[in-house]
């Protein structure tokens, strides 16, 4: 164990005191890892459209102080008790989501929604004891999905930790936590286009970028990207986008434009931007006998999917995915290898890198649509 071990350990960390407000980096205490439990160092993490979100708290019940963060790479610090398979030293990915290897969902091959770890926003502490292992000065500070890697030291719970190869990079593959995996894990694991087919993707944003490199590692021989704003197309093309479209540049609805451009519809689509008409656009624009759309955006709560039946029963598919179906702790290590046998390129999504006392600017980037991926680098 780690000469820490059992102890609390000071920190820097960036807190979100206030909805919409600038991050503090502050001196926090992390406690020890409880039963289960794994307490790591991040070397670094970055910044996903999800932290914004929840940080200006739109249409959320507001849970400040908070510790943000979820994708990130770091070395094991130290275990809790009952913990077997990790050990101090070891790189990890954390993870938003679990998988606890017992629920019914962790023992079939076709899920990846583990019962007891699946994604909570609104949860603020840790399962074990239900309090939170960062405080300052005695005031508790709360998790984020169970992550929080805006902070040098972090606990996680052992499900949510992925253990990876210690050659891998992880100021690259720390992107390999949410977005880029979600994107293309909706290609390859249930969209499943084959080699020569054409695929449709609904926003170019990361998560429809890592579709598109799904798409590409796939072989499909056309790519079309959807999008509102056409200044994103010119980057999309180094994911393999071949053709692009801006639904606001026709006069019809954008599934009869790609049907037209494909003689009845793709092969495959993938919404990736959580607007319902997108949603409904990406199924209608599939071609009839063994099309297949995923969903992958999250809509509004609201929202309503509204398509005539005979869609279906003209045998196209209508699916939906959650991290890709990947199950994090079995299936994560394996996304890794495919970056270092350089199948997957991860790279082209790395737009920009700050160190941790500019956190703040990431943001920034993120809110003016500059960046894919911004790197935090922590401890500088």
């Amino acid at each position: 164990m780690s000469s820490t071990a059992g102890q609390v350990i000071k920190c820097k960390a960036a807190v979100a005191w206030e909805a919409g407000k600038p991050l503090v980096i502050e001196e926090v205490e992390v406690a020890p890892p409880q039963a289960n439990e794994v307490r790591m160092r991040i070397l670094f993490t970055a910044l996903c459209h999800t932290d914004v979100y929840f940080w200006e708290a739109k249409g959320q019940t507001p849970l400040f102080p908070r510790i943000f963060g979820h994708e990130a790479g770091g070395i094991v610090e130290s275990v809790g008790e009952g913990v077997t398979e990790l050990k101090p030293g070891d790189h990890v990915l954390p993870c938003f989501t679990g998988e606890c290897g017992d629920c019914h969902h962790c023992k079939s091959e076709e899920s990846n929604m583990c019962d007891l770890l699946r994604i909570n926003t609104e949860r603020g502490v840790m399962l074990n004891d239900g309090k939170t292992r960062f405080s300052k000065n005695g005031q508790p500070i709360y998790h984020f999905v169970g992550t929080s890697t805006f902070s040098e030291y972090t606990v996680v719970h052992v499900g949510c930790v992925a253990k990876i190869n210690p050659a891998a990079p992880l100021d690259k593959v720390c992107v390999l936590s949410c977005g880029i995996s979600t994107g293309m894990g909706a290609t390859l694991n249930v969209a499943k286009p084959k080699k020569g087919q054409s695929v449709a993707v609904f926003g170019l944003g990361a998560v429809g970028l890592a579709a598109c490199e799904g798409a590409r590692m796939a072989g499909a021989s056309r790519i079309i990207g959807i999008d509102l704003h056409s200044g994103r197309f010119e980057e999309a093309k180094k994911f393999g986008v071949t053709e692009f479209v801006n639904p606001k540049d026709h006069d019809k609805p954008v599934q009869e434009v790609i049907a037209e451009m494909t003689d009845g519809g793709v092969d495959r689509a993938l919404e990736c931007t959580g607007s319902i008409q997108a949603m409904i656009s990406a199924f209608e624009c599939v071609h009839d006998g063994w099309g297949v759309a995923v969903l992958v955006g999250v809509p509004n709560k609201d929202d309503s999917f509204q398509t005539h039946p005979v869609n279906f029963l003209n045998e196209r598919t209508l699916k939906g995915t959650f991290f890709g179906n990947y199950k994090p702790r079995t299936d994560i290590p394996s996304v890794v290898e495919k970056y270092m046998n350089k199948e997957l390129e991860l790279e082209k999504f790395i737009t920009h890198s700050v160190p941790f006392s500019e956190i703040n600017k990431a943001f920034d980037y993120m809110l003016k649509g500059q960046s894919i991926r911004c790197i935090i680098r922590m401890g500088a």
